[in-house]
């Protein structure tokens, strides 16, 4: 497991993709029992595709502040990705409503409020551009089921790697990493701030002059 940072509260790691974020068998939960031994807490989630920095909690009393920061939008999360084709405007907001469909497991974007919909928001910048795709740091102002893939595919720019959402049929990676967390720390109140890297595989190694700026 690649082990960020560790106390007796909370541990900040990578999730690799491919691994749940959640405590089911195989998840990144159990994972970090059998590294670490101890109780280990999901307080927040990334898709099972998606790596990159998640922290969880290590007792009930720290899930519980975890999660009232959450509530409270103190705990702040940033991504990169890697999309094709590239916003009209370096940065910007993108606002949608989003429905999701629980059978079928996907979620789409909605004409009109209704039941089941929920309003979907998002900062972007735009990093850098390689070709047809664009580098993008982007910021959630809420944490619905694949907003940032379903909000950027419904506006032509799905994520490179994107099967659920696009037809361009790639067999890479997913290219969104979570790539900086920060929150307070559950019991000192400290302020915490975490930051990653993609690692530099394709599409990534494109934009790696970059992302070693960032470093």
């Amino acid at each position: 497991m690649d082990i960020r940072y560790v106390d007796e509260d909370l541990v900040a790691c990578i999730k690799p993709a491919g691994v749940l974020s959640t405590d089911e068998e195989g998840g990144l939960p159990g994972l970090l029992r059998g590294e670490l031994g101890g109780e280990i807490r999901t307080v927040h989630r990334l898709d099972r595709v998606v790596s990159g920095l998640m922290v969880l909690a290590r007792n009930r009393e720290s899930a519980a502040c975890l999660s009232r920061q959450m509530e409270e939008q103190t705990f702040h999360k940033a991504y990169l990705a890697v999309a094709h084709g590239c916003p009209a405007e370096s940065e910007g907001t993108l606002r949608n409503l989003l429905w999701r469909d629980k059978r079928r497991r996907m979620t789409f974007v909605a004409d009109a409020p209704g039941k089941g919909v929920q309003e979907a928001a998002l900062d972007y910048r735009v990093l850098g551009r390689a070709g047809a795709l664009s580098l993008l740091r982007i910021v959630l102002h809420t944490g619905r089921t694949h907003q940032i893939r379903v909000q950027f595919a419904s506006r032509g720019m799905p994520l490179v790697g994107e099967r659920k959402y696009s037809e361009e049929g790639e067999e890479t990676p997913l290219a969104l990493f979570s790539a900086e967390l920060s929150f307070l720390h559950p019991k000192t109140g400290a302020a915490l701030r975490f930051e990653a890297l993609p690692p530099p595989a394709e599409p990534w190694g494109q934009f790696a002059d970059v992302l070693n700026e960032k470093s």
